[in-house]
């Protein structure tokens, strides 16, 4: 405590005289004190407590009112004209033209589609149409709701400097500008975090795979700072959030309040494949059954090219010992057969397919059955062209204090990853590397773990 009187006297000067006049601050003096500091954002008070036990929850809402600004002790909002660009200031005050901050949706069961809004200036009534200046379309105001944790006021008006939800804004999203039309203004919309995790997520049944996608989507609605994409090649659906806790809240709100049970887990990694020398084939298709038969007869070379060429294919053939009718039949096999490597079924990358020779039957060769020869062919020719495994890397960058820099390049080091460079900045280092993607699930907790939170990385 008595530090705590130190602290704040040294930023404050009616309290400093006080303090070195060896007379204790009232409670009420210290608050008053406290207050001026905190708004003067000489210091900043730090409440312990957990929301996930509600611990320190009603102590952090008093500090809220007893330390932070009013409207009328922080300056007039600034925004700007969405057409000119031009800077506008908006005054907490009745009287002038109204305009509001969206900084929360929420799916309520009862209400359906709430979004928390904070008026700068003016005044709104339910029913009223209001202008939505980021989007440049129009919204109805249904009912506007003051909100007591677990009760909702419905109210007719709400002023300068008040929060509330809004029933009926169907087109409105977090940071976004709701204003008057007449006086349209766009304010400094809210910045957040890229995501730094990501798991997989399936539902317990088939069933319920509908309602987990419908729920996941709401959930992305009310948090910018979740993410949710399918991924078409492991055919996994991965949601990334802020850490390990966030996902798990996420997840436990699916099966209170959506009534959804999801499993979660690791996600699977897309690797691919590529072959590393010349190698050449020859698939052979020969089907003979009552009345006409198939027959198709291909000899093709596998040639890597370099990372990011992609596939090309090139005809050799001359002379027609394959007609040229069959030869994009030849190249589609091939492109299909590429698809499926033979070390572990994952797409092969940068080849290069060459039609060297072949053979064909007048009556019986067909498109299908050069198809099916030159994928055979590539099966064959892969074996040969010693093909290996290619896993994703991700350029990492980590920034984190001095002190825990051997801890970060111990970590990277057992993950496998390369450290590119390493430069410093004061106190503060930042490690650029590369990492194999297989290797970083779980990254973020362990190096909020090794660094007592204060290490944040990119990648």
């Amino acid at each position: 405590r008595e530090e705590m009187v130190e602290r704040i006297s040294e930023n404050d000067d009616a309290l400093l005289e006080q303090y070195l006049a060896g007379k204790l601050p009232t409670p009420e003096e210290l608050k008053a004190g406290m207050r001026r500091v905190t708004i003067a954002n000489r210091a900043v008070p730090v409440i312990c407590g957990s929301a996930l036990q509600s611990l320190g929850v009603q102590l952090m809402l008093d500090a809220v009112i007893d330390y932070l600004p009013s409207p009328n002790d922080v300056p007039a909002v600034t925004g700007i004209h969405p057409q000119t660009n031009a800077a506008i200031e908006r005054p907490a005050d009745e009287e002038a033209p109204f305009a509001a901050l969206a900084f929360k949706v929420v799916t309520d069961q009862h209400v359906g589609r709430l979004v928390y809004f904070r008026v700068y200036s003016g005044t709104i009534k339910a029913g009223m149409t209001v202008y939505n200046a980021t989007k440049g379309v129009r919204e109805r105001m249904g009912r506007i709701l003051l909100m007591h944790a677990n009760r909702r006021e419905d109210v007719e008006s709400i002023h300068a400097g008040q929060i509330a939800a809004a029933v009926g804004l169907k087109n409105t999203f977090t940071g976004e500008t709701v204003c008057d039309e007449r006086d349209p203004i766009v304010l400094e919309t809210i910045r957040f975090a890229a995501p730094v995790i990501s798991v997989a997520i399936e539902p317990k049944s088939r069933a319920e795979q509908d309602r987990l996608t419908d729920s996941l989507i709401k959930l992305a609605e009310e948090d910018p700072t979740f993410l949710v994409r399918y991924d078409k090649e492991t055919g996994q659906t991965i949601m990334s959030g802020m850490g390990e806790l966030h996902l798990e809240i996420l997840v436990d709100r699916l099966r209170r309040e959506f009534k959804v049970e999801a499993s979660v887990g690791k996600p699977q990694v897309a690797y691919r494949e590529a072959i590393t020398k010349i190698a050449k084939a020859r698939g052979r298709f020969v089907r003979q059954t009552g009345g006409r038969g198939q027959f198709g007869d291909c000899e093709l070379e596998l040639e890597p090219q370099v990372a990011g060429t992609g596939y090309t294919f090139e005809n050799k053939i001359v002379g027609g010992s394959v007609p040229r009718e069959f030869v994009p039949a030849i190249n589609k096999g091939a492109e299909e057969a590429l698809q499926t490597g033979v070390i572990a079924g994952y797409p092969v990358m940068d080849v290069k397919v060459k039609l060297v020779d072949g053979s064909y039957h007048a009556v019986d060769s067909s498109e299908i059955a050069f198809k099916i020869a030159s994928s055979m062919a590539i099966k064959e020719g892969l074996h040969r062209a010693g093909s290996v495994l290619l896993e994703p890397v991700m350029e990492l960058q980590v920034i984190t204090p001095g002190q825990y820099l051997g801890d970060v390049l111990a970590d990277l080091s057992s993950r496998r990853g390369r450290i590119k460079t390493m430069e410093g900045q004061g106190d503060t280092q930042v490690v650029e590397a590369d990492v194999p993607l297989v290797e970083m699930f779980g990254y973020a907790t362990d190096l909020r773990s090794s660094s007592q939170g204060r290490a944040t990385f990119s990648m």
